[in-house]
């Protein structure tokens, strides 16, 4: 049992990596959250993992949504284990994940880590491509070590690039009000219209209206899948994006393609 939450394809990608690697069944937080899927039995289960991105180098708001809701029975049988994927540090992220479950009564047995591409881009440019596979490539190492970790139920704390939490905290702090979605901007002249940012939003903070996206939450999780999913980058967050490029992982399950405007999918 394997929950994730991605924006980007990152963690999803790892997710699905165990997975194979385990045997284990995959499942979305967002799509738990969305359906009010909060409870969940493990005694059947070897391992229960949580895969998850670094926000603010703490946990996204949509899985600490989810840890609080979350029921998990028979889970003190299994080994359970959580694994960050961050670009420059995983802050407290994987202490925040350890105390939350805890207070919901799953013990964490082993705290793992694995560095991808960075897709923060209001801070960092993703238009050297090379650069991001280079990236990609060192992540499979990461994401290898991970597994083989998982794999021999072999618990400890392999977090890499930790903060001090008095660090931390202080960023992290900063989080609240920069998931406010007055920050979103759209470039109107590239909107195709195509709803593909409303259909995939983890909050369902966007609506469609007049065949153009409106933020109609005053926050979101701030994972930026509108912008970096969006066919014409047409979304924007703050003023320098529109010059740092978009990223998805290469290796997500499916993307969307644009036909003539009408949303289609199919396999990468």
């Amino acid at each position: 049992m394997i929950f994730y939450f991605s924006g980007t394809g990152n963690s999803e990608y790892v997710a699905r990596r165990i997975a194979a690697a385990t045997g284990d069944g995959v499942s979305s937080i967002a799509e738990c959250v969305a359906h009010r899927r909060f409870d969940f039995d493990a005694s059947k289960e070897r391992r229960v993992g949580f895969v998850f991105p670094v926000h603010f180098w703490g946990l996204p708001a949509i899985v600490v949504e989810f840890f609080e809701a979350l029921t998990l029975a028979d889970a003190g049988r299994c080994f359970v284990y959580t694994v960050a994927t961050y670009g420059t540090s995983t802050g407290q992220t994987g202490w925040m994940a350890r105390k939350a479950l805890l207070d919901k009564g799953v013990a964490v047995d082993a705290g793992l880590s694995v560095r991808m591409v960075d897709t923060w881009t209001p801070l960092f440019n993703l238009t050297d491509k090379e650069k991001c596979r280079r990236r990609e490539a060192s992540a499979e190492k990461g994401i290898d070590a991970a597994i083989g970790r998982i794999v021999a139920c072999r618990g400890g704390n392999t977090e890499r690039m930790r903060i001090p939490h008095v660090i931390a905290g202080v960023y992290h702090a900063t989080y609240g009000s920069q998931r406010q979605t007055r920050h979103f901007q759209l470039m109107a002249d590239r909107c195709a219209g195509c709803g593909l940012c409303a259909d995939r939003c983890p909050s369902s903070a966007i609506e469609m209206r007049d065949g153009k996206p409106v933020w109609v939450k005053s926050q979101c999780t701030l994972c930026l899948r509108c912008l970096h999913h969006c066919p014409g980058f047409a979304i924007q967050y703050g003023r320098h994006t529109v010059r740092h490029g978009q990223y998805v992982n290469p290796n997500e399950r499916k993307k969307i393609k644009i036909n003539n405007g009408k949303k289609t999918e199919s396999e990468f």
